[in-house]
């Protein structure tokens, strides 16, 4: 079986959540599937194998649990980007913009080393606002962003294209239609 077809039949689809016309792509489910746990993590590691890769960078709250192993492969250390107010120590911030509204993230101020290499990675990609956020607060930084990757792909929402633009090429493993 394909890593697409595996990793499609892994994430469990919740129609109408958290709003009517809305196709929830969870992936709790993967998460729990030790197989597809462990072929997703390789996937994201694969291209950065053997590479100089100092940090990775994952977004809350599914992103901490696929950047922690993603680094642990890549002996790289972690860096958390958080909603505003949740990290203890001195933070930098950036407003991003969402479907309706926007809203802040931040990092603590020495997670990163200017010139670290460092991936992005998250669980979806949909309008990428808060990718683009995140993207743009690293480079902020000093951090060279050597990809954003991402388990799911919505690409009828555009948010791959709006990283790419800034410089940063996106890998995703599972495309889906709709959003």
């Amino acid at each position: 079986m394909s890593l697409a077809s595996e990793l499609r039949q892994s994430i469990r689809t919740i129609p109408d959540y958290p709003k009517p016309g809305i196709m929830f792509r969870d992936i709790t489910t993967l998460l729990g599937d030790a197989r597809a746990f462990r072929r997703a993590i390789d996937e994201l590691v694969q291209p950065w194998a053997g590479t100089k890769i100092d940090k990775v960078a994952g977004m809350e709250a599914r992103g901490f649990i696929l950047g922690g192993a993603v680094a642990h492969q890549l002996s790289a250390g972690f860096v958390p980007i958080r909603k505003k107010g949740k990290l203890p120590h001195t933070t930098v911030s950036i407003a991003y913009s969402l479907e309706y509204g926007v809203d802040e993230m931040e990092m603590h101020t020495d997670a990163i080393v200017k010139g670290e290499r460092v991936i992005l990675i998250d669980d979806l990609i949909a309008t990428g606002g808060t990718a683009e956020g995140a993207v743009k607060l690293l480079q902020q930084m000093g951090a060279d962003v050597v990809a954003a990757c991402f388990v799911i792909d919505l690409p009828e929402l555009g948010g791959a294209a709006k990283i790419e633009k800034l410089g940063v090429p996106v890998r995703t493993l599972v495309k889906f239609d709709g959003h």
